[in-house]
């Protein structure tokens, strides 16, 4: 296997791609990469170091220097800061919409990118996000653009709000999501892009089965018939 040997699934906020890259690395066997918690872990060490009002320069650097890694489980990544297991405090209040910002810093980014591609070179890996079919694993053999209509996707976003507790009012998450859409596809640095070569998928009247069957198709079309074969 090589660093080509990688799958990418790139779309929208709440198009469901850290689900299907998740389900489809499981029954493929292979290893998944959530590119978000790589910028959870980069957030909460810098919250932990008080370094959040340094310059770009500094914060790029400080990501270069952390001692960061992912280890590949079966339900999630486990973040690991200095040898120890941060996952669960990668879940702390502001850790998440720090993240978001850290994620628009070209800097930050770039410190990012060889701890990802470093994650494929063993290649078996199916990875998630907004740039890995373009900018991360331009080379992938296999590439994902999954999107659904922003009432969809804003739909399944409320609907997970509420199984933690969250009540807001449709509106106000469709609002929210076609701002973050604006935002994702404007960005200076690795902005939301679908790849040429990538098979495009639209989930809007589809549930989570269908689209992981299609995926799984196209894998076996690629990868050989024996792709997550029982």
């Amino acid at each position: 296997m090589d660093s080509t040997d990688v799958i990418t699934i790139d779309g929208p906020a709440a198009s469901g791609k850290s689900t299907l890259a998740k389900r489809l690395a499981l029954r493929a066997g292979w290893s998944f990469l959530e590119t978000g918690a790589l910028y959870r872990g980069v957030a909460h060490a810098a919250m932990k170091a008080g370094v959040l009002g340094e310059s770009r320069e500094f914060l790029g650097k400080f990501a270069w220097d952390l001692n960061l890694a992912l280890k590949f489980g079966e339900e999630r990544n486990l973040v690991f800061l200095d040898g120890e297991d941060a996952t669960d405090l990668l879940r702390l209040p502001g850790v998440a919409e720090l993240a978001s910002e850290l994620s628009s810093i070209p800097e930050v980014r770039h410190s990012l990118t060889h701890i990802q591609r470093k994650a494929g070179e063993k290649g078996r890996l199916v990875t998630e996000g907004r740039d890995q079919g373009t900018a991360i694993f331009p080379e992938a053999r296999l590439k994902f653009f999954l999107t659904a209509d922003a009432g969809v996707r804003a739909e399944r976003r409320r609907t997970e709000l509420l199984a933690k507790g969250i009540v807001v009012s449709p509106e106000e998450v469709l609002r929210d999501l076609v701002a973050r859409d604006e935002i994702d596809r404007n960005k200076s640095v690795a902005p939301l892009v679908e790849p040429e070569d990538s098979v495009r998928i639209d989930s809007s009247r589809l549930n989570p089965d269908e689209v992981l069957e299609i995926m799984l198709a196209r894998a076996r079309e690629t990868f050989g018939e024996n792709f997550a074969n029982p």
